[in-house]
């Protein structure tokens, strides 16, 4: 009797003790821990050193000069300089990315196989993905920000779980310190709050739980976006949560400048009417087939060439003479691009959607590999900074080979695609045979979770975001899981949630 009425009041103590206490179970964990062992070691010979790229000399100067604000979202480099104060070594920092991640997954994993037992070749095909995927080393292998973000957005989707599975007072306090978290480290996680307050409204919490759940994360996250635009204006005089905004912005909207007439007159100010004039300039030179070189570009082309209007108006206006003076730089034109962009998409909605959204979308399905394409993207070099910050004996890196990695990876966004599709498939297909009444009121749930969680992510990554592979990491996995489950249900005649003994009574709820 102990031990059921223990289950009930702290239901983590019954998901402990079926995780280990299963024979099963204790067989994917030891599988899991010796083969994640067995392939970082592998890995590292092969990959001795960790992967560079732009981003990751900006998030290492913001570490190294304690900033505040900085091109990207602070909170990688905030744990980079926190991990610095520990080791130095890139590896433990590799290791530490990776292990993470992996946990994340660990967590996941028994969680799913935990509420909705699904059948022994759907885990492990689950588990075979979660940890025997070289996607999970070549991700944690960049100093970037993509794979703590990704750890702790899949243990923080875990959470949501238990939360419409077994309510609980901390989960109001849990995930809002991992939303929180994850926004500080990615301001993808911007449509997280809204998959939380999902959540709460699917969950059994009170109604005054399920508000007040709703809103913390947010209550964490205002004073910090408040703090990062009072940093911005200290910088560089313009109040911005972040100085890519305007970058993105601009870029996004003149995908779609080769087929408008604008009268610069009616621009809001000289600036604006500058940069438009090096983007009538721009476009005077192109080629007839730029549109096609475009739709297959990743969706960043005019912020990374020289010869682009937005690279050349911070050229000519803005001369940086350190890495701090670039911030600073890089804010002041994302004021002014900011402006321009968001005028051009105003006045010429249509044509956004036609000529950039359009091409953001079929890249969503398809999402190109970018910079995990290639290692260290292809030199043998890396930036004095990177040698200076990991104590390197030299600025000379070494792998394997450089394009290994993108031969690893080629299928991963075809799959990606596939599933995508499999998976609205596979929804239709419910609805319509109305199969979908067979399956309980808990993994309907699950998949209203989920399936908006997939929404949300595809709408923020077209319409906001830049759409590359390594963004999609976490819905993914979220994708493959739902997919595998949902294959199964199309499969039995009858689905239904297994009860066992601790949950014959209904749980409480402490205080």
């Amino acid at each position: 009797m102990a031990e059921v009425s223990s289950s009930r009041v702290y239901p983590e103590l019954s998901f402990i003790h079926w995780t280990v206490g299963e024979k099963s179970n204790r067989q994917f964990l030891w599988i899991a821990v010796i083969a994640t062992l067995a392939q970082f070691i592998l890995f590292k010979l092969l990959y001795p050193f960790a992967d560079f790229f732009g981003d990751s000399y900006s998030y290492i100067y913001a570490a190294y000069a304690n900033l505040d604000i900085n091109i990207w979202p602070i909170g990688y480099s905030k744990f980079l300089r926190a991990f610095h104060a520990i080791t130095y070594s890139d590896t433990a920092l590799v290791a530490f990315q990776y292990f993470f991640l992996e946990l994340a997954s660990l967590y996941f994993f028994f969680t799913i196989t935990y509420f909705f037992r699904p059948a022994r070749n759907t885990s492990w095909f689950l588990f075979a993905f979660l940890f025997f995927n070289p996607l999970y080393l070549y991700l944690s292998n960049y100093v970037n920000s993509d794979p703590l973000f990704a750890a702790l957005s899949l243990v923080w989707f875990t959470e949501l779980i238990w939360i419409i599975r077994r309510p609980k007072l901390l989960q109001l306090l849990t995930q809002s310190i991992l939303l929180f978290l994850a926004f500080t480290v990615r301001h993808n996680a911007m449509y997280y709050p809204v998959i939380g307050a999902i959540a709460f409204i699917l969950s059994n919490h009170s109604l005054k739980r399920k508000w007040v759940g709703s809103l913390l994360g947010l209550f964490l996250i205002i004073p910090f976006v408040i703090h990062e635009r009072n940093e911005a204006y200290k910088m560089y005089g313009y109040r911005q949560f972040s100085p890519m905004s305007g970058w993105v912005l601009a870029n996004n909207a003149l995908y779609m400048y080769g087929h408008l007439e604008i009268d610069s007159t009616e621009l809001p100010n000289a600036e604006c009417r500058k940069l438009d004039q090096l983007s009538k300039n721009f476009y005077r030179t192109v080629i007839p087939e730029f549109d096609t070189y475009l739709s297959k570009y990743t969706a960043t082309f005019f912020m990374r060439q020289s010869d682009a209007p937005l690279k050349q108006y911070f050229t000519m206006h803005y001369h940086p003479i350190d890495d701090y003076g670039s911030i600073v730089a890089w804010g002041k034109a994302s004021h002014v691009f900011d402006t321009y962009g968001s005028w051009l998409i105003k006045h010429h909605p249509i044509e956004f959607a036609h000529y950039f959204l359009w091409l953001n979308i079929k890249k969503y399905f398809l999402p190109p590999l970018e910079k995990m394409e290639v290692y260290n993207l292809g030199e043998n070099k890396v930036s004095p900074i990177a040698k200076f910050w990991f104590h390197y004996k030299s600025d000379h890196v070494h792998s394997i080979s450089s394009t290994l990695q993108g031969f690893s990876l080629f299928a991963f966004p075809v799959l990606f695609m596939v599933m995508n599709f499999y998976l609205v498939g596979i929804f239709l297909l419910l609805l319509i045979t109305r199969k979908y009444k067979q399956i309980d009121t808990d993994r309907i749930r699950w998949a209203l979770l989920s399936g908006s969680f997939l929404l949300l992510n595809f709408c923020f990554s077209v319409l906001v975001s830049i759409v590359v592979f390594r963004y999609q990491f976490v819905p993914m996995i979220i994708c493959f899981c739902l997919s595998l489950q949902c294959l199964e249900w199309t499969e039995r005649k009858e689905i239904q949630t297994e009860t066992r003994f601790v949950e014959k009574s209904k749980p409480l709820n402490p205080v």
